[in-house]
This record gives C-alpha cells, structure tokens and sequence, in this order.
C-alpha cells in the first residue's frame, strides 16, 4: 500500500468523502478549503461544549497506516487550524494541525478524544503570514504516532496516542476549521497513504 493523491484532478478522488464539506473547496493545484463559521472538533473537557462540525476529507481503511500530508495556509482570526484527522466517530478521533493565537504565536499540537472527552497538547510556533508543514500519523494497532516535519524529510515526534473504543476500520484524511472566525484558507498538496513503518522495539 503507497497511494499518493496530489488532487491534480478538478474531481475528488471517489474513495473520498466530506464530513461537513467547506463553504469552499477546490481540487486541481491541490485540494483548496475555505471554512464556514465558527466550526471546530472538541469534546466536553474543561470548557463543557460539544462541538463536531469542523470539515473533513476522509476515506475508509482497515488496516494499519502512515497517512502524510503537506498544508500551506493563511491564518486569520484566533484558532483558525487544519491539518490531519483519524476519525471512528463524534467521541473517538484523533486531530493534529497548528491553531493561529496571534501575530506573534501559534499553537502546533494535537487533540485526542477518547469516550466522548477531549485533550490538547500543544506547542508554541512561531506564526507567518503563509505557513508551510508536513504532517504525518503511523497506526500501530490502537497506538498512534503523530509526527511534524518543515522539510519533509526529517520529522520529530509530537505525541504517541491510544484509541480506548474498539474498532475495525477507521476514517482518515484532512481537516479544517474556524473556531470563532470563517473563511480560513488552506491548500492540502497533496496526501499520502503508505505502510505503517513505526513497530516496538525493545
């Protein structure tokens, strides 16, 4: 298993479906996103709320996984983010991506929702006007390794998740969303499937 998608076509690819598609989307020079309003993933902890509505991309697989990405996008109101989604359903899912805070500071982390509650972990980045990252998730079973890179070809370690709910298979992709603001703009490059290469080794 390597497929690689570079949404070179104006059609998304038909193994892929929306999860509360955008306001905007175009594919072609990479699948383009512009979100809707105040939409975000998060689940109940400290702030209480329930919030499922942010936009996915997402396909079906079985089996284990490196799913890979590289997003360029333009931040514009506080915790505008996008990034790499591995969704089973609204209270078990895994999101990484870099939240904008402020001109000066952004939040590069990852959100894992285990039974219906939500953590956040997190590190400060520097913000830019246009930012570029890779992003990439290894599934090993139940466990989950998130890596960022800003080259594409040296990654560091972000976290190392578990899924707590059963499963058979899972949906994987990309996703945005807007918190509190609308019309964040971001552009997937392309989006990569490949065998899980992360194992235990004692």
């Amino acid at each position: 298993m390597n497929i690689r998608y570079d949404f070179s076509d104006t059609q998304i690819p038909e193994c892929f479906s929306w999860f509360n598609p955008p306001a905007v989307y175009k594919s072609g020079n990479g699948l383009e996103m512009t979100t809707k309003a105040r939409t975000d993933f998060w689940q109940r902890t400290h702030y209480g709320f329930r919030r499922d509505d942010g936009h996915c991309l997402l396909t079906e697989i079985n089996d284990d996984f490196c799913l890979t990405t590289c997003v360029v996008f333009k931040p514009k109101e506080k915790y505008d983010q996008c990034g790499l989604m591995v969704r089973l359903d609204e209270n078990n899912w895994i999101k990484m991506g870099t939240e904008y805070e402020n001109a000066e500071i952004s939040r590069l982390g990852s959100v894992v929702t285990n039974l219906g509650y939500s953590d956040w972990a997190t590190r400060d980045v520097p913000t830019t006007a246009e930012q570029q990252i890779f992003y990439r998730i290894h599934k090993n079973g139940p466990d989950f390794l998130l890596e960022n890179s800003q080259d594409g070809r040296t990654f560091a370690q972000m976290r190392i998740a578990h899924l707590h709910a059963p499963f058979t298979k899972l949906s994987i992709g990309v996703y945005a969303c807007s918190p509190i603001g609308e019309n964040f703009w971001c552009r997937f490059s392309w989006l990569e499937i490949s065998e899980n290469q992360w194992a235990y080794k004692e």
